[in-house]
C-alpha cells in the first residue's frame, strides 16, 4: 500500500473516530481496554492517555521500557500540535516527500511523526485528549489504539 493510500485510509478512519463524550472515567476504561488487548497479545507496550494536558492513565507492560515513554511524549506532541494522529502526519509527509522537522523547525527530540498517538475527538468540541501506545511497529501501535477506541465506543465501519 502506498503512503498516499495509507493517508486516504487514515483520513477516513479519523472522521469516524469522533465520540459523543470523553471524560476521566472514559479515559480509565479506554486505558484498561488497551491494557487488556495488549496483554492478550503479549505486546510489550507502554500506554498513555491524556485528557487535555493531564495524564489520566499510564501503564507499562512487561517488555516495555522508559524509552517507550519518551516516544509517547514525542508522538503526543505531534497530535497536540496538529489535532491529527501522529501516524497520519508522518504518512502525509512521506507521501509528499517532505520532512516534518525541516518544515516546522521543531526538534526531533520533542516531536515524532511515528504511529501510535491518536487524538480523542468529541463531537461539537474537538480534540480533548490523546491516547497513545509505544512498543510495536508504528502501524501496529496506531492500530491498537484505534481498535480499542472502536470497541469501547462502538464507532467504526
Amino acid at each position: 500500500m502506498s503512503d498516499a493510500d495509507i493517508v486516504a485510509r487514515l483520513e477516513v478512519e479519523l472522521a469516524r473516530l469522533v465520540l459523543e463524550h470523553f471524560d476521566h472515567n472514559d479515559a480509565w476504561a479506554l486505558g484498561c481496554a488497551l491494557v487488556e488487548l495488549a496483554q492478550e497479545r503479549s505486546h510489550p507496550v507502554a500506554i498513555d492517555i491524556h485528557l487535555g494536558r493531564q495524564q489520566v492513565f499510564h501503564a507499562a507492560l512487561p517488555g516495555s521500557s522508559a524509552e517507550n515513554d519518551l516516544w509517547i511524549a514525542r508522538k503526543r506532541a505531534v497530535v497536540e500540535l496538529t489535532g491529527e494522529p501522529s501516524y497520519l502526519v508522518g504518512r502525509r509527509h512521506a507521501a509528499a516527500g517532505t520532512d516534518f522537522h525541516e518544515l516546522t523547525g521543531l526538534p526531533v527530540r520533542d516531536y515524532a511523526t511515528h504511529g501510535g498517538a491518536v487524538p480523542i475527538l468529541v463531537r461539537s468540541v474537538g480534540p480533548v485528549g490523546v491516547a497513545a501506545v509505544s512498543g510495536l511497529a508504528q502501524a501496529d501501535d496506531h492500530a491498537l489504539v484505534v481498535e480499542a477506541i472502536e470497541q469501547m465506543f462502538e464507532v467504526g465501519e
